[in-house]
């Protein structure tokens, strides 16, 4: 998704987020516009506003003066309490080598004075970066009103089919009665049919009785008979039992990786929760500390080698999706990232 079509887009979609490709100069006025539009009506204060003016200009600049295939993705982001506002910048290349001295007042590739990628740091409420020489950059930015909330422990990433408005794909995180659980869909299909189903499986997943995925799942299954039907999957993260407990139906990639770069796949059965399915069963899967749990839809290849991105797994989980996105994301088809991690 491209240019400042932020007036037209149906309701709720900026909580989702809007992609901008940035390949010139004036695509940063359109961005800034977009990024001011939903700081107010998140109800930001006017200096927070500016701030993010200053983030998101300085990083379209960065993407268009020093990468190739820049992408930027504005989303509002929320706690019980309160939304600020996540910017993500993605590119493929050149990448650095120093993120600390790159990041340092001064330092420049371009000729330039040096003062971006400084600047957003010091005007940001919080930030994470990672980049790969030859392969690019991955910067996520939040911005938020008084003390920055605790990072979340699930973030992930979704991006329409390319020439749609709509993703069938979509993701949502809940906690409760002590469950961490991530639910991923993908909506048969692409276009506004899949995101309705897609977002009826988040409502359901949302209100669905607590108990293990394989239980959340059928819950799924039964609210989902009035849609054209999608691939689902949950995974409950239980880092005292060290245990990554996993249900699913259809084609969602599940995926254990540990912080020494080993990872194991996890099993969804066939089928199409809504219409089609088997005896669902739930499948327990170690999670050694400091590991994570990625899982994607079929938007997104299963090319992606943790041992390319050296120091990438310890970074934020929105990092570590866009990444995924990036590198192994398809134009052919709706995509959703997500990753979890709970130490």
């Amino acid at each position: 998704m491209s240019g400042g079509a932020v007036a037209s887009l149906p309701e709720g979609l900026l909580d989702a987020g809007v992609w901008f490709r940035v390949e010139a100069a004036g695509t940063a006025a359109t961005v800034r516009r977009a990024v001011e539009r939903l700081a107010t009506e998140l109800g930001m204060p006017e200096t927070r506003i500016a701030d993010l003016a200053i983030v998101v200009t300085e990083a379209a600049s960065n993407l268009v003066k020093h990468a190739d295939e820049g992408m930027l993705l504005v989303r509002a982001v929320r706690v019980p309490d309160r939304a600020g506002v996540e910017i993500l910048a993605l590119d493929r290349g050149p990448g650095m080598t120093d993120v600390i001295r790159s990041a340092s007042d001064g330092h420049s590739t371009a000729g330039t004075l040096g003062i971006g990628l400084g600047a957003i740091v010091r005007q940001s409420s919080w930030s994470d970066l990672h980049s790969v020489p030859g392969k690019g950059t991955v910067m996520a930015i939040q911005s938020w009103s008084g003390e920055t909330p605790p990072q979340a422990w699930a973030a992930g990433l979704i991006r329409p089919l390319t020439g749609e408005t709509v993703s069938g794909d979509g993701f949502a995180v809940r906690e409760a009665e002590g469950r961490r659980q991530v639910l991923v869909s993908d909506g048969l299909g692409h276009g506004p049919l899949a995101y309705a189903a897609t977002q009826e499986a988040v409502r359901a997943f949302m209100g669905a009785p607590v108990g293990p995925p394989a239980v959340v799942v059928e819950a799924l299954h039964r609210k989902l008979s009035h849609t054209r039907g999608a691939a689902v999957a949950v995974a409950e993260l239980d880092p005292e039992a060290g245990l990554v407990r996993y249900a699913g139906l259809g084609n969602i990639a599940g995926t254990v990786l540990g912080p020494d770069g080993g990872r194991r796949g996890m099993v969804s059965l066939p089928g199409i929760a809504g219409h089609q399915r088997r005896q669902l069963r739930e499948y327990d899967y170690p999670l050694p500390p400091g590991g994570i749990v990625l899982m994607h839809s079929d938007g997104v290849v299963d090319r992606w080698n943790p041992a390319d991105y050296p120091g990438l797994l310890p970074h934020s989980p929105q990092v570590i999706a866009a990444t995924v996105l990036r590198d192994a994301g398809t134009r052919r088809d709706d995509a959703v990232v997500v990753v979890a991690r709970v130490s």
